[in-house]
């Protein structure tokens, strides 16, 4: 586990190194100046020596300034390298995800992807430079400052050895007592901000339905949940000062009492003695900071690990041996195709699919709510691969093919359209990228939507907020289309993506579509027949199973559910006339 993560150090490898060797320059500085000040009281005032006295506190100053200088040398390089690393580690993550498939989105959750990139590389960036900084100062001052009071004198020195292992005894119950708490602690993290993210993006439909009151006893409830945790957890980590307190004491007061008898019995003196308090707060304070670094190591040991099964979780969606990149026409077929998410074939989502499409045609495909409309269409660019059976576009399985080029050549308009921040044109570059603005602006007449960019005063330099929020459903369909269209692909799918614009506008988008690319094959989903009766041919789904398939006219005098759908929509149709 941590192999794979100094991987990810990188350039930074060269910060990581240094700050160490600063830190313990500061350390030897720092543990020279008791042994300095021993030597002032014993050899400067006790025997009225102003002269050395001066020559020794000039030291003792130099010593002062160089721990110092290494210090912030230390602070300024541990900085630089867990910056840098957090930085590479949330690279590495986000470059994996960009791979990731619908399944292994869906395995993660978007809240849980989010907490991973902010929450734990943080809890990770700050233990690395714990680690490089703190926990090699603490240990370091540990022995150096033993070694001194052993110099000083071996018998009380026995002192700071018994109280060390009091001490890691202690500190080891503690760490293994809290580890599973924050084991916990950070899968709460993911349903916090799983609240947050579904109330920011639902604010709207929050604030129209007056569920303020409950989006906030939502958020209060997860909040509690982890503060609990954090409250338990903290309740074993508060140990430590007490303990630490209790074991500085206890070694004050016994180094005054063994030190006090020894000084009386001329074995030693009092400048060695001052010298040893000194070391003891520094053994102790090191203690403290040991202590401090396993609490946060504890905490990222959570953080690696999740971050780690991000970076080592692999898209199950890949490029064959041999992928092919040319698709010659846009013709498709499912042979005995079927499909489930969870990949048990005791739940399938589609059933048997045998379906042909020729090059060219316009096929319209309806069904109920759940009969897995979107699933059928979403195997076509591969955004999932089948369980059964084979999908095949231009007599090639889609798995055979780069998945670039196969998703560049099969145009899909998603049920839920997304706008990203940034003008018009960025929007529709993401389309092809090196589309000229005349290109744009005939892709979004062909999608109807030329018209309403011409109305805003930036025209296609009109800023659109996140998630296009300053814009109509309608508008926002309509520019997703020309989006998609700019790919100039051999199959154009639009996933219910009509059903914001009036049936006017719907009408005007299929003729466009009739008339400037018929070679294209064109597959819409739709809940309204009169979307599709144009179409060559209309799928009817139910319960993920062909129900029927043939032109407008055929359906109507041989398929029931078409036929219930179509009376219903004439007879509302008339109602409302």
């Amino acid at each position: 586990m941590i192999k794979k993560l100094i991987n990810y150090v990188g350039e930074f490898k060269k910060d990581s190194l240094i700050t160490p060797v600063f830190v313990a320059l500061e350390v030897i500085m720092e543990i020279l100046i008791p042994l300095l000040m021993s030597m002032i009281i014993d050899k400067g005032v006790g025997k009225g020596n102003i002269k050395y006295v001066c020559i020794v506190g000039i030291i003792m100053l130099l010593a002062s300034f160089l721990s110092l200088s290494f210090g912030i040398l230390s602070g300024k390089f541990a900085a630089r390298a867990s910056t840098g690393f957090a930085r590479n580690l949330r690279r590495a993550m986000y470059y994996n995800i960009q791979n990731y498939s619908f399944v292994n989105i869906d395995k993660f959750s978007t809240a849980g992807l989010i907490t991973r990139l902010t929450t734990d590389v943080t809890n990770v960036q700050n233990a690395y430079q714990m680690i490089i900084r703190m926990f090699v100062r603490a240990p370091f001052m540990l022995i150096s400052a033993m070694v001194m009071s052993f110099y000083i004198n071996s018998k009380l020195a026995l002192v700071f050895l018994g109280a060390i292992i009091f001490l890691g005894v202690l500190l080891y119950f503690i760490m293994t007592g809290v580890h599973p708490i924050f084991m916990q602690v950070f899968k709460k993290y993911d349903n916090l901000n799983a609240s947050v993210q579904e109330n920011l993006t639902g604010i709207r439909v929050v604030k129209a339905y007056v569920r303020e009151e409950h989006e906030i006893a939502k958020f209060h409830g997860a909040s509690k949940v982890l503060y609990n945790y954090f409250v338990k957890a903290e309740k074993i980590i508060v140990l430590n000062g007490p303990l630490m307190q209790f074991t500085v004491y206890a070694c004050t007061i016994l180094l005054s009492w063994l030190g006090a008898k020894m000084i009386v019995a001329k074995s030693m003196t009092t400048g060695e003695l001052m010298s040893l308090f000194t070391y003891t707060t520094n053994i102790m304070i090191s203690l403290m900071v040991i202590s401090m670094v396993f609490v946060m190591v504890v905490m990222s040991k959570t953080s690696v690990e999740r971050i780690i099964e991000v970076l080592d979780e692999k898209s199950d969606l890949t490029n064959g041996d041999n992928p092919i990149y040319e698709m010659k026409d846009g013709s498709i077929e499912f042979n005995d195709v079927s499909f489930s998410y969870s990949k048990d074939l005791e739940k399938l989502s589609l059933k048997n699919i045998n379906v042909s499409i020729k090059s060219g045609e316009f096929i319209g495909i309806i069904g109920g709510t759940g009969s897995a409309k979107s699933t059928l269409v979403q195997l076509i660019p591969r955004l999932y691969d089948v369980t059964k059976g084979a999908v095949k576009v231009s007599g090639i399985d889609v798995r055979d093919y780069d998945l670039e080029t196969l998703r560049n050549k099969v145009s899909m308009v998603l049920q839920k359209n997304v706008l990203f921040s940034g003008t018009i044109k960025e929007n529709l570059r993401w389309g092809n990228k090196e589309a000229t603005d005349e290109e744009l602006v005939e892709a979004c007449r062909e999608a109807q939507a030329d018209e309403f960019i011409q109305t805003f005063p930036d025209k296609y330099d009109t800023f659109i907020e996140q998630g296009g929020n300053n814009v109509s459903g309608g508008q926002k369909q309509r520019l997703c289309i020309a989006r998609a269209l700019l790919k100039k692909p051999n199959i154009l799918i639009l996933d219910d993506s009509t059903s914001a614009v009036d049936t006017k506008t719907d009408a005007l988008i299929r003729k466009s579509f009739k008339e400037t690319m018929p070679d294209i094959t064109k597959i819409i989903i739709a809940q309204r027949i009169s979307s599709v009766q144009e179409a060559d041919r209309i799928i009817v789904l139910d319960d993920g199973q062909i129900n029927g398939f043939g032109t407008h006219e055929e359906l109507l005098a041989s398929n029931d559910i078409y036929r219930q759908v179509y009376e219903s929509q004439v007879k509302g149709d008339d109602d409302n006339a």
